[in-house]
């Protein structure tokens, strides 16, 4: 049996400082709709009226008002990645385009503190949806060029559980943080508001600090800036690129864990429960995460990756269709942590392999693929969930579960795991 890998300090420091961003930006998505619902935020004249978009009437409500802000991130995030990850890959430098975002991220929230007016709000958080862009996929691209390819999907999957804590986290804390203001900081007054917003500013500048002390550009990065980093579409040898058809699925899979926010309120009156209940369901996803990214991800090293993909598909069919016919609570609870096992099988193995696949110098681009299908998944996720469950609750689920047919086909004909003495990624230098 092969002997557990030893924790790289340089990956560690990426995972945590993973963690503490992520954390600092799940706070701001609890925080920023109470926020904008708050009398604190002058918003729009056209709040509470009607206008006419393409024929369409639409309603300028607040909650579409946090609705733009949320999806804003999500959508700018997820559609720049593959710009600053090429754009990373042809400089050949990681560091300063991941200080960069983070940089970003800060100032974003910073920027709460001091504006107050709606527009100005929602141009802090598409700053901050940039700065992501910058710092998620050069992290996940040094995450694979300090990885041993036998190493590489313990690795990922020890970065995934980290950022993962921080997400989970984040909103508990966030509660408590907003629900107990004022507080007194160096003899004045804060909000609870300015508080959140403070400690959001304080886990950029964790990062930002860890990634500054512990890490430095590969060295291979800098050695092959410049080459090839074309995203391919298709494959060598007809139909799609392996990686492209990664990220493809990795859509349908987000898009399946996205359905359960928008429909708090739907869910707890067909379930006959209350939000405490919810919080355990919606929870129930991310604790499987956190608990089995990791040793899927050190399994995959060992057995393979496709193997794992493809049973993560088949388990996330049944699982997301039956969040739309259980009619009980636990039955709820335990279909959402199957689900959870199911994204841990499919997500760090795919990093994984796309780090396998990915031509020297380019990881970047390459595995931005992925993260952008995440995130893009999540952002259309969120949004069709709203608008076809008016057609009936058990709606979104199936489409959902179609689009899970869907990826876990690309998975069995369309991806293919490199010979291993043929992986391209090789690790940096030391």
């Amino acid at each position: 049996m092969r002997e557990s890998p030893l924790l790289d300090p340089r990956i560690f420091s990426l995972a945590v400082a993973r963690m503490v961003s992520a954390l600092a930006n799940s706070f701001l998505v609890v925080v920023l709709p109470l926020y904008i619902g708050s009398q604190a935020v002058r918003l729009p004249a056209l709040t509470g009226s009607t206008v006419t978009v393409a024929g369409i009437r639409i309603a300028v409500s607040v909650e579409l008002l946090i609705a733009i802000v949320l999806s804003l991130f999500g959508f700018l995030n997820s559609l720049s990645q593959p710009l600053t990850g090429s754009l990373s890959d042809r400089t050949g430098r990681r560091k300063p385009f991941l200080l960069f975002g983070l940089a970003l991220v800060a100032s974003g929230s910073a920027g709460y503190l001091i504006f107050t007016d709606y527009v100005l709000v929602l141009a802090m958080r598409g700053l901050q949806g940039i700065g992501a862009a910058f710092s998620i996929p050069i992290s996940v691209a040094l995450v694979n060029e300090l990885s041993d390819p036998e190493e590489r999907g313990n690795n990922f999957g020890l970065f995934n559980t980290f950022r993962l804590l921080g997400f989970g986290v984040g909103p508990l804390v966030a509660g408590v943080v907003v629900a107990g203001g004022p507080y007194v900081l160096t003899g004045k007054s804060i909000s609870g508001f300015d508080a959140a917003f403070l400690v959001a500013v304080v886990g950029a500048a964790v990062s930002f600090a860890l990634i500054t002390l512990w890490i430095s550009d590969p060295e291979r990065a800098e050695e092959t800036a410049g080459e090839d980093i074309s995203i391919r579409v298709r494959g060598e040898h007809g139909g799609l690129d392996p990686v492209f058809a990664l990220g493809i699925a990795t859509i349908v899979m987000a898009l399946s864990i996205a359905l359960y926010a928008p429909l708090a309120n739907v869910i707890n009156e067909r379930l006959n429960q209350g939000s405490f209940l919810y919080s355990i369901q919606f929870g129930a996803t991310v604790f499987a995460n956190v608990l089995f990214q990791l040793p899927l991800g050190r399994l995959s090293d060992t057995y393979g990756r496709r193997p794992f993909l493809i049973g993560g598909f088949i388990l996330l069919l049944p699982t997301t269709l039956a969040q739309g016919l259980v009619t009980s609570s636990t039955g709820m609870i335990v279909a959402r942590f199957l689900q959870g096992v199911a994204v841990a099988a499919v997500f760090a193995p795919s990093l994984a392999l796309a780090g396998d696949l990915a031509r020297e110098g380019a990881s970047g681009s390459t595995l931005s693929l992925l993260t952008m299908g995440f995130g893009l998944g999540i952002a259309v996720g969120t949004l069709l969930s709203g608008l076809l469950v008016s057609f009936g609750f058990v709606v979104p689920f199936v489409v959902a579960t179609a689009g899970g047919a869907i990826g876990l086909v690309l998975v069995i004909t369309q991806v293919v795991e490199p010979d291993p003495d043929e992986t391209v990624a090789a690790p940096a230098a030391d």
